[in-house]
């Protein structure tokens, strides 16, 4: 089993890799719609 540290830094990490998607996925979206609006 893992031990605690592991745990804590595994969990430190999720939590910094969902923070980055939270910003990161509506600012993806925004582009996409940006090209397909300049595209169409």
């Amino acid at each position: 089993m893992m031990s605690a540290n592991d745990m804590k830094a595994a969990e430190k990490t999720y939590e910094q890799f969902i923070g980055t998607l939270k910003w990161s996925v509506p600012l993806i979206a925004i582009l996409v719609a940006f090209v397909v609006i300049a595209i169409s």
